[in-house]
């Protein structure tokens, strides 16, 4: 399973027992911007969700993004 956002953000979903419907109006609610399932999938799909959507996503259901620095191997 290659790790992009659209894998990322169904990962969070399962775990968090979320449906795509759920998220896309706590989206629309917090940004005040119209989302709906089906635009929320294709930009998952088309890998054109921008980070910022991302980030508010993963606050969203109660996770962070965070950097860390490689190990140098």
């Amino acid at each position: 399973m290659q790790i992009n956002s659209k894998n990322q953000v169904k990962l969070l979903l399962m775990l968090e027992d979320v449906k795509l419907k759920e998220l896309v109006v706590k989206l629309s609610e917090t940004t005040g911007k119209k989302y709906t399932s089906d635009g929320l999938s294709h930009k998952l799909s088309r890998g054109r969700l921008t980070y910022d959507e991302m980030l508010l996503i993963a606050d969203i259901l109660g996770y962070k993004i965070e950097f860390s620095k490689k190990d140098k191997a």
